[in-house]
């Protein structure tokens, strides 16, 4: 990694050990309050700081909703290519082993943008609409489960992972008998620092970075098949648009073939289903904010945004700085990563007018739980609109609702939400 000079080092801000840990650590994410609590610190003293840990390589930590949105605007200048802050050994023993795929999220221009565009138009509002019956099928389906289910269950387990998943399987058109397997493995891929969710049950590195690359290895087996059965048998659905898509008149390489169908299945799941079990769980402590919003459905896309505000699923991207750049009058070193921390950003008190309300009739919300600039989320309209639709079946026969225990979350520092929720509620 390129040295700054020492004159650089002499006005750089250090971010404490204790904040840089809380922002890097998967542990700190469990207990989103706390982290919430150090973050307001991170944000007051140190907005955009650099942290040196011991086993982490040097990292900056862009806190304030408008750096994040620069540096993520700047993408020839902050480079992607890097998911969440990872220790020096994971880092190097999953970038030794992890070339079985390419990720679009992960890619920078030129070939960023053409890759992009493959799925761009099939994802946009207006042609989505077409999945709008078979969504609030699927939807009412789930809340009929619920209403069914005696008036107490774990929203997460029983409705929340299952019902974006089934949406996702049949954007991409694979068969939703597989979706136990998709399932496991989702929560694997991104739950591989959670004893509870993780592969293989043990958190040692080495045990950490075999389980992702088991996770890994196998659901690209699977998206194999369906690349040659979609290039055999095209039809209207992602999938044939990935297995089919051209790059410069070639159709795609296999790693970059299996990183679009991984981006889409993944975290076009996980991220959804979290922003559900988040808006039901603020819903649950907030009786007012349920009977606002049920009493004027008109609020329920605003009830979506805040919903996707307040759990911010993704929690980080880091960036590398293609040469010196300057934020907030210190100089990134070329080489150095960005850690853009997405929850901390949702709740800056400089861009939000009382960040810590969940607010179903929050204007405005610019949020930044989708990223922003040219790698902004693909899938953004169609997580809007499974939200809208579950939210829209849901709530006109929801009586009562409150906490039935203590929820959890994920442990981890990329993408996660809420583990658990366990809810009691009365339904028509």
């Amino acid at each position: 990694m390129p040295s700054v000079a020492p004159e650089v080092m002499r006005t750089t801000l250090r971010l404490p050990d204790e904040l840089a840990r809380a922002v890097a650590d998967p542990a700190a994410y469990a207990d989103l309050d706390a982290l919430h609590e150090q973050l307001k610190i991170v944000r007051r003293d140190y907005p955009f700081a650099r942290a040196e840990l011991p086993d982490y390589a040097p990292f900056w930590v862009a806190s304030k909703f408008d750096d994040i949105q620069a540096i993520a605007r700047q993408n020839d200048v902050f480079l992607s290519g890097l998911g969440a802050l990872a220790t020096t050994a994971m880092a190097a023993r999953v970038g030794s082993e992890a070339q079985g795929f390419r990720s679009v999220v992960g890619m920078n221009e030129p070939e960023h943008v053409s890759y992009r565009l493959l799925t761009q138009s099939w994802l946009a509002p207006k042609n989505i609409r077409k999945l709008e019956d078979g969504m609030r099928t699927t939807a009412r389906r789930y809340v009929d489960l619920m209403a069914a289910a005696g008036g107490e269950i774990d929203f997460v387990r029983d409705i929340a992972v299952h019902y974006p998943l089934l949406v996702v399987m049949s954007v991409l058109g694979v068969p939703p008998g597989d979706e136990p397997m998709m399932l496991r493995l989702t929560q694997q891929y991104f739950g591989n620092n959670d004893a509870e969710l993780a592969r293989r049950g043990t958190m040692t590195p080495e045990e950490v970075s075999r389980g992702l690359m088991e996770t890994i290895a196998e659901v690209s087996d699977y998206f194999r098949a369906i690349t040659a059965d979609r290039r055999r048998s095209p039809g209207d659905d992602l999938a044939s648009v990935i297995a089919n898509g051209r790059i410069g008149g070639k159709l795609l390489p296999e790693p970059d073939s299996l990183g679009y169908y991984i981006t889409i299945a993944f975290a076009g799941h996980d991220t959804t289903s979290s922003s559900v079990a988040g808006g039901l769980w603020a819903l649950a402590e907030r009786p007012a904010e349920l009977d606002k919003v049920k009493a004027d459905p008109t609020l329920i896309p605003s009830l979506v945004e805040e919903s996707i505000r307040w759990t911010t699923p993704v929690y980080q991207f880091v960036r590398v700085a293609a040469h010196d750049a300057e934020v907030r009058g210190q100089t990134v070193a070329k080489g150095e990563q960005v850690a853009l921390c997405f929850p901390s950003g949702n709740r800056d008190e400089d861009a939000f007018e009382k960040p810590f309300a969940f607010r179903v009739d929050r204007r405005s919300n610019r949020h930044v739980a989708f990223g922003y600039g040219p790698h902004q989320c693909l899938g953004m309209h169609l997580a809007r609109m499974e939200m809208a639709i579950f939210f829209e079946e849901l709530l006109p026969r929801l009586k009562s609702l409150e906490l039935a225990g203590e929820p959890r979350r994920t442990t981890t520092n990329f993408v996660g939400g809420p583990k658990t929720l366990p809810i009691r509620y009365a339904m028509s």
